[in-house]
C-alpha cells in the first residue's frame, strides 16, 4: 500500500451550466499569459516598446497551436485515422495532444510574420520571449495531469502519480509523474536563460538557442521514462531522436552566432529610442523656456528698480 502519492483529479473538466471548463485548456491559456507578461518586461528592458510582444503574440500563438496539433496528429495518426477511430477527434485540441516541436516551429513562423510587419529583428524578439516560453511549457504540462496522460513507468516512490482512469487502455496504479519532471525542468531552463542573459548579455538569438538546447537535454531523458505509445526508430522513441537533433542544431547556432555576431543588438525596435529622445528634447526645451522666463522677469525687476532710483535722484535735485 502506498503511503504517499500525487492524486489525479477525478475529472479534467467542470461545467458552468452548458459551458465546459477544461483544465488542459486553462493551463495552456495561463501559460500564454505568463509568457507574454515576462516577454514584455524583458523586451522593454532591451529598449523596446510596451505592448509589442503582445502584438506579435497575436500571430505567434495561433500558429503555434496549429503547429503543435499538426505535429501530434501526424506523429500519432493512428489515434485518429485507424480503424474504429473518428478523424473528427483530430480537431479536439481541448482533449490534449500538442507537440512542442510543431508548436515552436510554426509559432516561430507566426512570430516572424509579426516581426516583419513591425520591422523588428526576429532573433531579438526570440531572446526576449525565450524564458517565458519555458515557463509556459512548465504550466502547460499540468494539463497532462488533468487528463491523466503522458506518465512514466510504474513506481512506488512517495511522489508517484496515481492513475485512476481506465480509458484508452490505461491501467490504474502509481507511475512516475513525468509531467511534473518536465514542468520542474522547464522552470530550471527559464531561470538558466535569465541568468545567462544577464551574465553574458546574450543577443542575436543566442538566449533562445540556449533555451532550446537546455529544454532538449531534459526532454531526452524524460521521454525515456514515458510508457505511452510512440513511434520508434532503432528502438528509440521518435521524440528522443527529435530532441537530440534539435539540441545539436541549437548548440551549433550558439557557437557560430557568438563568433559571427558577438555582443547584443544596439537597437531592437526602430523608433523606440527616437521617441525617448524626442521626449527628452521636449523636456529640455521646457526647462530652457522656463529659465528664459525667469531671466526675463529678473531683468524686468532690475529695470524697474533702476528707474525708481533715477526718479528719486531727479526729485532730490
Amino acid at each position: 500500500m502506498e503511503l504517499a502519492f500525487i492524486p489525479s483529479p477525478s475529472r479534467g473538466v467542470l461545467y458552468l451550466g452548458p459551458i465546459p471548463l477544461r483544465g488542459y485548456a486553462f493551463c495552456i491559456i495561463i501559460g500564454v499569459f505568463v509568457a507574454v507578461w515576462l516577454g514584455n518586461k524583458r523586451w522593454i528592458a532591451r529598449g523596446g516598446r510596451a505592448g509589442t510582444v503582445a502584438d506579435i503574440a497575436v500571430w505567434a500563438v495561433p500558429f503555434g497551436l496549429v503547429g503543435g496539433r499538426l505535429y501530434h496528429v501526424i506523429t500519432d495518426y493512428e489515434l485518429y485515422f485507424s480503424e474504429g477511430r473518428d478523424w473528427v477527434d483530430a480537431f479536439k485540441i481541448w482533449e490534449g495532444g500538442l507537440g512542442i516541436w510543431g508548436a515552436i516551429a510554426l509559432g516561430a513562423l507566426g512570430a516572424w510574420i509579426g516581426c516583419r510587419r513591425r520591422g523588428i529583428p526576429m532573433p531579438a524578439y526570440a531572446d526576449a520571449v525565450a524564458p517565458g516560453i519555458a515557463l509556459a511549457q512548465a504550466i502547460g504540462r499540468w494539463g497532462n495531469w488533468f487528463n491523466q496522460e503522458l506518465y512514466g513507468k510504474p513506481t512506488d516512490l512517495p511522489w508517484a502519480l496515481e492513475i485512476t482512469s481506465t480509458a484508452d487502455g490505461r491501467v490504474p496504479g502509481t507511475y512516475h509523474p513525468t509531467f511534473l519532471y518536465e514542468s520542474l525542468w522547464c522552470i530550471g531552463v527559464a531561470l538558466l536563460v535569465i541568468w545567462a542573459d544577464r551574465r553574458f548579455r546574450l543577443g542575436h538569438g543566442r538566449a533562445f538557442a540556449l533555451y532550446v538546447a537546455a529544454y532538449c537535454a531534459g526532454r531526452s531523458w524524460i521521454e525515456y521514462m514515458r510508457v505511452d505509445d510512440a513511434h520508434h526508430i532503432l528502438g528509440v522513441r521518435l521524440n528522443v531522436w527529435t530532441a537530440i537533433l534539435v539540441f545539436l542544431l541549437a548548440v551549433t547556432y550558439l557557437v557560430l552566432s557568438s563568433k559571427k555576431r558577438p555582443g547584443r543588438e544596439a537597437v531592437v525596435e526602430p523608433g523606440a529610442e527616437a521617441s525617448g529622445g524626442e521626449a527628452d528634447g521636449d523636456a529640455a526645451a521646457e526647462d530652457e523656456a522656463e529659465s528664459g522666463k525667469d531671466e526675463a522677469e529678473s531683468g524686468a525687476d532690475g529695470a524697474t528698480s533702476e528707474a525708481n532710483d533715477e526718479a528719486g535722484s531727479a526729485k532730490k535735485s
